[in-house]
């Protein structure tokens, strides 16, 4: 069994002004998406989806990374990073599960870019030209909110009934105006408010 690939897509955005102001350092997103049959579509409920899985997940994360690779440029400038898939209305959720949250799809990107943290991810069900949505965070850093970022887009013909689209998203830099913080210094805040309950 070889994956049927329908076509692909690569979309880059470039924030230049972000609140009325301008980005210092514009913020670039990068998306890579493949539209895929579903290989379980059309047969029933299906128990054991590892045959599909083992093997299509490969080809499909080494032909992503490939493309956002060779649009960011290296896989160092990457800093923020995500994974998504969207199954079309006569699939499982699971069927969307399925081709991204397994080693053998998101290692080949982990190991391109050098990541330490997991890949944010998002598994949806929908028609052709549903939302589609990347969460992304620092590859390496999971408390670093500046790079909490989401792409937000959609395909007018993916996917159909019988297909999913799964795709890559990552970040050269974070929002370009952040400024609540991260995470550590709201533990050293409630460590703080721990030891002193009455604010003296």
């Amino acid at each position: 069994m070889t994956i049927q690939i329908r076509k692909t897509l690569l979309q880059i955005e470039t924030t230049l002004i972000e609140g009325g102001k301008e980005a210092p350092i514009p913020l670039k997103l990068f998306s890579a998406f493949a539209v895929v049959k579903n290989p379980w579509a059309g047969r029933g409920y299906i128990e054991d989806l590892k045959p599909e899985i083992h093997a299509a997940a490969p080809i499909l994360g080494a032909l992503l990374t490939g493309m956002i690779i060779d649009a960011v440029g290296s896989g160092a400038a990457v800093e923020a990073y995500g994974k998504t898939a969207l199954v079309g209305l006569d699939g499982e959720l699971e069927h969307a599960s399925a081709l991204i949250h397994t080693l053998r799809f998101g290692n080949h990107y982990r190991t391109a870019v050098g990541a330490k943290s997991y890949l944010a991810f998002c598994n949806t069900r929908g028609p052709a030209n549903a939302p589609i949505m990347i969460p992304l965070m620092d590859k390496n850093d999971e408390g670093r909110r500046s790079h909490y970022l989401t792409i937000q887009t959609s395909i007018p013909d993916a996917p159909a009934a019988d297909e999913i689209v799964v795709g890559l998203g990552a970040s050269v830099g974070g929002r370009p105006h952040h400024r609540i913080g991260d995470r550590y210094q709201d533990l050293r805040d409630l460590e703080q408010d721990l030891a002193n309950p009455a604010g003296v």
